[in-house]
């Protein structure tokens, strides 16, 4: 069983600013937040990525990734450079990647086209041990790790020692099929990204999947990865602030295995 420290993405709330994250997540117990990109830590803004870094730290908090949207094999060079400039200056050496087109099915690729995003997320990869980072590919629908047959492939064709996967289960997704995706691809797993979705994508408190996220948690075997494990609220029933402090009050007791 591998230990966790509570986290938050911040995309789970898109509409606050960054003090008010921060701010939340330091009143509901929550070491670490992943920025994400696409509203709070804007990819090239150096001076504001700096500036979350601080407000972060002087709330006791970490940066435990950077939530990008580079999508592989849609970037150019000058992209990731932008995002691996931006993280060094949010202060983070970890940074979360979308393997393949945005929504994009893995059943859709062709091999070469598959090829392809490898070798973009090798490229990545190698980008990232330039500057001491470790990258993260998301395990989500619609990406090259939509299956765990493509994920493990993935795994197979990268082997860089600096890429690691995040895991999350599909909405819905039945336990014993999400104990069986951890246990092939646990070694490799580096971060979680918490929720409690139906499979038709509605929302439920926290607290009615206390077991099933138990059961993975516990379930987990060690990793490569050394850094600290981080398992990050991410979205949380009506965007509602109430049900997020709940929600971290559940996740906290997980972690801990009451």
């Amino acid at each position: 069983m591998r230990m966790f420290e509570p986290g938050l993405c911040s995309v789970t709330f898109r509409s606050l600013s960054v003090q008010a994250v921060i701010d939340l997540a330091a009143a509901n117990g929550i070491r670490a937040i992943e920025w994400g990109a696409d509203i709070h830590v804007p990819s090239g803004d150096l001076a504001n990525a700096r500036d979350v870094a601080a407000r972060t730290a002087k709330a006791g908090l970490v940066v435990s990734s950077y939530g990008s949207y580079i999508f592989a094999p849609d970037f150019s060079p000058k992209d990731m450079t932008a995002v691996l400039e931006t993280a060094k200056a949010l202060g983070t050496g970890h940074i979360r990647i979308w393997p393949g087109q945005r929504k994009r099915p893995s059943a859709d690729y062709s091999p070469s086209e598959r090829r392809a995003a490898t070798e973009a997320l090798a490229s990545i990869a190698r980008r990232a041990e330039d500057y001491g980072m470790t990258i993260g590919l998301e395990y989500h629908p619609n990406s090259l790790t939509d299956t765990l047959p493509s994920a493990l492939q993935l795994a197979q064709d990268l082997a860089a020692p600096n890429l690691f996967f995040y895991w999350q289960p599909a909405p819905g997704l039945p336990l014993d099929d999400a104990l069986a995706e951890i246990s092939a691809l646990g070694s490799r797993i580096c971060h979680l990204h918490v929720f409690a979705w139906l499979a038709d994508a509605n929302r439920l408190p926290l607290a009615e999947r206390t077991d099933y996220w138990r059961a993975c948690i516990d379930a987990l075997p060690e990793s490569a990865w050394e850094k600290t494990g981080y398992a990050m609220l991410e979205f949380v029933k009506g965007d509602d602030v109430g049900q997020f402090s709940a929600d971290a009050v559940m996740l906290r007791r997980i972690l801990a295995g009451s």
